[in-house]
């Protein structure tokens, strides 16, 4: 029963009161978002976004950090103890991560791995909301989760939410979306930019603990990192 609290919503309110208007939020489906942007429905959408090759192709990026894919366990789980740094070290186990996500298309994309190791696949399971992952995690009907390492990495600093971190898979550019060609793109860039130069950004990002992915410009639609 709070309003919504986090890195992203400071940077679209700093970015708002930068360009003078006020932002209307609507709580939407992490799946459902960039589809939305190229009816009009939204003007943009936030919630940590990675900049990829195939998103590019329909939707246009202004970069605010750089943060990426990780992994986390229930903490005193010790099914995996170290950084996963390749997939194989998930088979046999039961993955879960949010629906429309980079994450979900990751483990989709690598589910052959298991087999050309010769071991047990790994299973994905999806989730809607980013709460129901956490709770299926905590429950035990999930191994592990993979998600955004900032948010990932913040979690397990919360006593609270009883998770362990397990280190970096893979970094991305994040940035707010737009449908293709939106004239709201080179202004809110040029917005980020501001925040960057008078303070605003690093305060933000300091407050959240993610001052280790600040980037030192924004970019629109900048290549996918390798």
């Amino acid at each position: 029963d709070k309003p919504p609290a986090g890195q992203d919503i400071d940077i679209a309110d700093a970015v708002a009161k930068v360009l003078g208007v006020k932002l209307e939020r609507q709580d939407a489906s992490f799946e459902t978002i960039l589809p939305a942007l190229g009816s009009g429905k939204y003007d943009f959408g936030t919630g940590n976004f990675g900049v990829t090759t195939e998103r590019l192709k329909t939707i246009d990026f202004v970069t605010y950090i750089n943060d990426g894919q990780g992994f986390a366990v229930r903490t005193g789980n010790t099914t995996l103890t170290t950084q996963v740094s390749d997939l194989t070290q998930l088979c046999g186990l039961t993955i879960g991560t949010g629906a429309g996500t980079t994450f979900e298309k990751t483990l989709t994309a690598q589910k052959g791995v298991c087999a050309a190791a010769g071991k047990k696949p790994y299973e994905v399971k999806v989730f809607s909301e980013t709460g129901a992952v956490t709770t299926a995690l905590q429950q035990g009907r999930i191994d592990v989760v993979m998600s955004t390492i900032n948010g990932l990495r913040h979690q397990a600093a919360q006593p609270a939410a009883q998770t362990a971190f397990l280190g970096e898979y893979h970094r991305l550019d994040v940035g707010f979306a737009f449908k293709k060609g939106s004239p709201l793109a080179p202004a809110l860039q040029a917005a980020v930019n501001e925040l960057i130069k008078n303070g605003t950004y690093a305060r933000i990002l300091q407050k959240w603990g993610t001052t280790a992915s600040a980037i030192d410009t924004s970019q629109i639609n900048p290549a996918e990192h390798a």
